[in-house]
């Protein structure tokens, strides 16, 4: 009787980005170490793909037969699950984890035949691309236009005791496929310009990177769970950075970076703190200038708005969950910072668990120039002012009594007005004035006989007291001025740096409207801004930037640039004084836009000037090239009308294909002639519609001299592009012309579908020819109006037909490039938009390194795989 297993199987995964990057090769090295040690291993199911290295590797080891399975009359090979369940292992092989197994045998995919030996005890090594794993199909569809039909479970690959990721960079993949080393060198060519893009695979690759690292998570969150760890392990760091705009800032943007730089996955993000009262005391340009440097150094840029420092920057930290946080030290004095703690102080008490770093710079412990930074006293120093407005005269009073044989009444009053004097300066005019009186009284009382009364016994003294009260009073109000002054000039300066940096942009011709409405924003502390146009129908936002209003009905601000156009922002409501400095944005906006509008106009302009300066070179380069073709006509007809001359059958046949080569010549001369003359007018109008793209290929080749010297390879399920057929005709014609000109050998059309990077859906047409080719540095030129490249005959055309190809595939929202062809020669990309899917019909794929069946249970085409 057989009994169950007491343990199942354990399940390794080799985890690829691509095809190519080795995993079978890995997978079947750990077999080899695996049978070196003595361990039972067999091969139950390997997919070489004709790879000699990855073919080497089978050597010594033990392959279970595979199972025959006939299909609609066609044999195909699986694996044989009984078979190797019957000789139970200690380890089996098993290639391509989310194969779909051919309809017959008992499971549908081959991963649930793995957690059958699983089940059995059986150890299993396997493998899969990521582009397979469930969760990711969309993600990998929107990235290089591939549905993947043959998918796994995510659940499968993530309960897998192993998953070793199999890494190779894009470059060196795409060297291994033009080498050979992966597929045949008739499939190399559609391969790199297809799923083996660049781009495709770095983001494959980093798709792959990051689901290993969250499984890395999940396996840390287990063990932490499992041995009942509850404190923090901070894995990846966020930190937050926060400047000041000032000469510091770029010190701890830079320490911020490399600290972040220094861990695996770590994030650095700098933040703003503007003062809610409205103009910060930072210039805008500097601002400026330091979010450029956090770009540039991989950070983000935050502004947010806190009328304290401290608070702001531990609110956005604990908002973004920051791990620590970076301060510049402080550029007080000792002194001040001993009796009134600084940003960072505050900062590190209330940062709890969040580190803080106090980073030392230039700037540190030299003071600030500018030490009354706010526009008015503000409530703590008022209340201050009235603490010591009472308690400072009393304790002045009770030393000076203390001490009374060594001063007169003289000495006293000048002491008692030095207290109103500094109270005064710290809490302004009101407790002054409350310092001011209590002073008197304690003079009288103390000092002015008759002692501890309110009697004044001498005339004199009733003027001495009267005066130290208007004194003390006046100095009182002078210091509440001074300090009013100060505050508008602070404002002033404000509005001068923000002034002088719209006078610095607009003298910058890049200045763009987004620009002005972020800086608008941080200037006044505002949440979103915008420039809006009003017609009958209604308003229409032409640029905005944050949390911009809709109308002018919704916003706190709003500044009329013209008639219809207004400037709004959102966020507060301004003073009028602020408003003079939104004048000036909305005056700089206006300029903006008559500049565009400039700008529009002088286009208009150049175009009318290279129409003329087009037609002047068409006259001037067609004077040959169009009287070769006529004189060649016109001297065959001559000699076929000439009675006097006996013509034989084979040369009035030569001259008839003289009439007919010149007079095809001078059709096409006139056609490129006439379509250039088009679209330098802009008269070519596209008429786009769903295209089927091999049937105009044949039609474009058919007609062309040496037509049999190109091969169409169009995928059969291609799908449809949007596109005017007859201009695309033409397109081709001329690409595939010019191919056939400057190579002997064949001449290959392929067709592909994939998706651009930023998610538009293309059709790529590649026209391949192995010729002398031309150096990269000149692809630009073969496209130029009037252009031969190399050594190209007087009268074998002006040098149109590519100019008019790019420019007829511009006129269908395409795009027309050249690159080399591997081996040499040179390959024309033709890319046009996909036509849209629709309802009912099937979605057009792509098969990243081998044919697909059209039906996911439909295997006719697997034939193609073996």
């Amino acid at each position: 009787m057989d009994h169950p297993p007491t343990r199942r199987g354990r399940l390794r995964v080799y985890l690829g980005a691509a095809p190519g990057v080795g995993k079978t090769y890995k997978m079947l090295d750990e077999a080899q170490r695996r049978a070196a040690r003595g361990t039972d291993v067999v091969v139950g199911f390997v997919e070489t793909h004709a790879r000699v290295h990855t073919a080497e590797q089978l050597d010594g080891l033990e392959i279970v037969p595979r199972r025959r399975v006939a299909y609609r009359g066609s044999s195909y090979e699986e694996m044989d699950l009984d078979a190797v369940l019957l000789r139970r292992p200690e380890v089996a092989v098993v290639d391509e984890l989310a194969h779909t197994n051919v309809p017959g045998v008992e499971h549908a995919k081959r991963w649930e035949d793995v957690d059958v030996l699983l089940d059995a005890g059986i150890d299993v090594i396997t493998t899969v691309n990521v582009q397979h794993l469930e969760s990711l199909n969309d993600v990998v569809e929107a990235i290089t236009g591939v549905r993947q039909r043959e998918t796994v479970p995510d659940h499968v690959v993530r309960d897998a005791d192993a998953v070793e990721l199999v890494d190779m960079s894009p470059q060196a993949l795409r060297r291994r496929l033009a080498h050979g080393n992966v597929y045949a060198a008739d499939k190399v060519d559609a391969a790199l310009s297809r799923y083996f893009r660049e781009g495709n695979l770095a983001a494959l690759r980093e798709l792959a990177l990051l689901w290993v690292a969250d499984r890395v998570d999940e396996g840390l969150e287990l063990y932490r769970q499992k041995h009942r760890i509850n404190a923090t392990w901070p894995t990846r760091e966020r930190i937050v950075v926060a400047v000041t705009g000032g000469p510091e800032s770029p010190t701890l943007l830079r320490r911020a970076a490399l600290i972040a730089g220094r861990t695996a996955g770590g994030e650095w993000l700098a933040v703003y703190v503007a003062r809610g009262d409205g103009l910060s005391g930072t210039s805008p340009d500097q601002l400026a200038r330091q979010h450029t440097m956090v770009k540039d150094m991989g950070g983000s840029f935050h502004t947010v708005v806190s009328d304290d420092v401290a608070t702001g920057i531990l609110e956005f930290a604990r908002a973004e969950n920051a791990s620590q946080i970076l301060i510049g030290a402080s550029r007080r004095g000792r002194w001040s910072t001993a009796f009134r703690p600084g940003v960072g102080e505050r900062v590190i008490d209330g940062s709890g668990d969040i580190d803080v770093h106090i980073v030392s710079h230039d700037q540190a412990r030299q003071g600030t120039r500018d030490r009354q930074r706010r526009p008015d006293l503000g409530l703590r120093r008022t209340v201050v002012g009235y603490v010591l407005g009472v308690l400072l005269p009393i304790v002045t009073a009770l030393l000076l009594v203390a001490t009374s044989d060594l001063h007169d009444l003289t000495l006293e009053s000048m002491l008692m007005l030095s207290v109103v004097v500094v109270v005064a300066i710290v809490g302004g005019l009101v407790p002054a004035l409350v310092a001011a009186v209590i002073s008197a009284v304690l003079l009288n009382w103390y000092f002015v006989e008759p002692l501890h009364t309110l009697t004044i016994a001498r005339g004199q003294y009733v003027v001495v007291i009267a005066v130290f009260v208007v004194v003390g009073a006046a100095v009182a109000s002078v210091v509440d001025l001074a300090a009013g002054r100060a505050a508008q000039a602070r404002r002033a300066s404000s509005e001068a740096d923000a002034l002088a940096v719209l006078s610095h942009s607009l003298l910058r011709a890049g200045e763009s409207l987004p620009a002005v409405l972020t800086q608008a924003c941080e200037v006044f502390s505002m949440t979103g801004a915008a420039i809006l146009a009003r017609d009958e129908k209604g308003w229409t936002t032409v640029v905005a930037h944050g949390d911009a209003p809709a109308s002018v009905d919704t916003a706190d601000v709003d500044v009329p640039i013209d008639d219809r156009t207004f400037l709004v922002l959102r966020g507060r409501t301004l003073a009028a004084s602020d408003r003079r400095l939104v004048t000036a944005y909305a005056a700089h906006a206006a300029v903006i836009l008559e500049r565009a509008r400039a700008a529009t106009e002088q286009a208009r302009a150049v175009q009318l000037a290279e129409t003329d300066r087009t037609r002047t070179a068409l006259l001037a380069a067609v004077s040959h090239d169009l009287r070769s073709p006529l004189a060649a006509i016109k001297a065959a007809v001559s000699s076929l009308r000439n009675d006097e001359i006996a013509w034989s059958e084979e040369d009035e046949a030569e001259l008839l294909m003289t009439i007919e080569e010149s007079a095809d010549r001078l059709d096409a001369l006139v056609a490129n002639l006439l379509d250039m003359s088009r679209l330098r007018t802009g008269a070519i109008t596209a008429l786009p519609t769903d295209v089927d793209v091999e049937s105009v290929v044949r039609r474009a080749v058919a007609p062309l001299p040496e037509a049999d010297r190109v091969d169409v390879r169009v995928d059969a399920d291609l799908p449809l592009v949007h596109a005017d057929a007859g201009l695309l005709e033409r397109v081709l014609a001329n690409l595939c012309e010019n191919a056939l000109k400057h190579t002997d050998s064949r001449v290959t059309v392929q067709g592909s579908a994939y998706v651009e990077s930023d998610g538009v859906p293309l059709v790529c047409l590649r026209i391949v020819d192995h010729g002398p080719g031309v150096p990269s540095d000149a692809f630009d030129q073969l496209f130029a109006p009037f252009q031969r490249l190399g050594d190209v005959p007087q009268g074998d055309g002006v040098g149109l037909g590519l100019a008019v190809a790019r420019g007829l595939t511009e006129a269908m929202s395409g795009t027309l490039d050249a690159e080399e062809t591997p081996g040499g020669g040179l390959t024309f990309v033709l890319s046009l938009p996909r036509a849209k899917a629709t309802d009912g019909a099937p979605e057009a794929e792509v098969a990243p390194y081998r044919p697909e069946p059209e039906d996911a249970t439909d295997p006719a085409v697997e034939e193609d795989r073996r």
